[in-house]
C-alpha cells in the first residue's frame, strides 16, 4: 500500500471557453475529458493531459463563472508545476511565451532542476519544471497532434507547492500517514523566509514531490479563479483505496468515505491546514466511455447523469 505520486490538480477557472484556448492552444495539452462537476452538474470539468490521459499527467479545471479573483496566501495550493522533457524545452517555452504575451520569469535552478515559472490568463500561478536530469516516476507522452512539437510538449504534473501557515501538521500527514519522506530543501524566494522543504514518494522524482512552504506572515488565501481547489494523489487501484480508507479512519482522519467517480475511485480529507487532499485510483480510465481517438470531443456524462443530459446541456455555453 503506497501513494505512488501525484494523480491530478484541479482548479478554479471563471471562462471555461478562454480557459480551453490557453490549455490546448497555447500550451497544447490535450483535453482528455469534457463533462460536468459531478456535485455541481451545471458547470463544467475540463481535465487536460498527455495522449492518452494517463494518470500523473492531468490538469483540471471546475467553471464557476461568477468566481472573483484569488487573494493569494497560506492554506494553499499555491504552485503547480508541469514538466518537459529537457532544458532545451525551456528555452522553446520562453520564446512561446514571449510571441503569445505570457506573463513569465526566468529560466532558473530550483530544488535541483531548471525550471520557468509563469501564469495563465487567470493569474493562475504554474512552473514547467525540466526532467533533464530527473529520475524516477515516469512522465507521459505529449499528444502528436497538439500545436506545439511533440519534443517540447508538456509531459505530465511535476511538484505541487503547498502555502501553509503551521507546517508540523501537514509534514505529519505526508510522513506518518502517507508515506512521504523528506528529500530534501531550498531558499524561500522571500528574503527572510524559511527554507521549501521538499517531500517525495513511490518510486520519487518530479512527479511525486510536494514541496511545503511555510509563511506566517501572510493571511489565509481567499480561493477564486486562478486558485487550486485540490490535489490528488494517486492509488494504484480500488483495493487499495479502501485499505487507505481503513487507515484514515483508525487514525481519526475525517473523510468523505469511498466516493466512485466513473474515470477513478475517490476519497477526499482535509489537510491540518485545511488544503484538501484527494486520493485517487489509476483506473478505470477516461476511455471508460470514449475511445482513445475521440477523447474530449463530446460531453461525457457519468451513468448517474446521464438521463439529466438534456437539461445539463441546456445550461452549459457551448466551447
Amino acid at each position: 500500500m503506497r501513494i505512488k505520486g501525484i494523480h491530478h490538480v484541479s482548479a478554479i477557472t471563471a471562462n471555461a471557453k478562454e480557459n480551453l484556448h490557453f490549455y490546448t492552444e497555447i500550451l497544447g495539452m490535450r483535453l482528455v475529458k469534457k463533462t460536468v462537476n459531478q456535485d455541481a452538474p451545471s458547470m463544467y470539468h475540463l481535465f487536460y493531459a498527455d495522449e492518452k490521459g494517463n494518470p500523473g499527467t492531468d490538469l483540471t479545471f471546475f467553471e464557476v463563472p461568477r468566481a472573483a479573483q484569488t487573494h493569494q496566501g497560506t492554506n494553499s495550493i499555491s504552485v503547480t508545476s508541469l514538466r518537459v522533457q529537457n532544458d532545451q524545452a525551456l528555452n522553446y517555452w520562453k520564446s512561446r511565451f514571449e510571441e503569445m504575451n505570457v506573463p513569465h520569469g526566468e529560466i532558473k535552478e530550483q530544488a535541483g532542476r531548471m525550471t520557468l515559472a509563469f501564469t495563465d490568463f487567470e493569474a493562475q500561478r504554474l512552473v514547467l519544471v525540466s526532467d533533464e536530469n530527473n529520475k524516477g516516476e515516469k512522465a507521459g507522452t505529449p499528444w502528436d497532434q497538439s500545436p506545439v512539437p511533440q519534443e517540447f510538449g508538456i509531459t505530465g504534473i511535476g511538484p505541487s507547492r503547498l502555502t501553509v501557515g503551521n507546517i508540523a501538521g501537514t509534514v505529519s500527514l505526508l510522513t506518518e500517514i502517507f508515506g512521504f519522506h523528506k528529500k530534501g530543501q531550498y531558499p524561500s524566494d522571500e528574503n527572510g523566509q524559511p527554507d521549501i522543504l521538499v517531500f517525495e514518494t513511490g518510486e520519487g522524482g518530479s512527479g511525486t514531490e510536494i514541496h511545503l512552504e511555510e509563511r506566517t506572515d501572510l493571511p489565509i488565501e481567499r480561493p477564486g479563479r486562478g486558485s487550486v481547489h485540490h490535489i490528488a494523489l494517486r492509488v494504484d487501484n480500488e483495493e487499495e483505496l479502501l485499505e487507505w480508507i481503513d487507515k484514515l479512519n483508525k487514525n481519526g482522519i475525517m473523510n468523505s468515505s469511498f466516493i466512485d467517480r466513473f474515470y477513478f475511485r475517490s476519497v477526499y480529507l482535509k489537510d491540518p491546514n485545511d488544503i484538501t487532499i484527494e486520493l485517487a485510483t489509476d483506473g478505470p480510465g477516461f476511455d471508460t466511455d470514449e475511445s482513445l481517438e475521440t477523447l474530449g470531443e463530446n460531453l461525457a456524462l457519468p451513468p448517474f447523469l446521464e438521463s439529466r443530459r438534456e437539461k445539463i446541456e441546456q445550461r452549459l455555453k457551448p466551447l
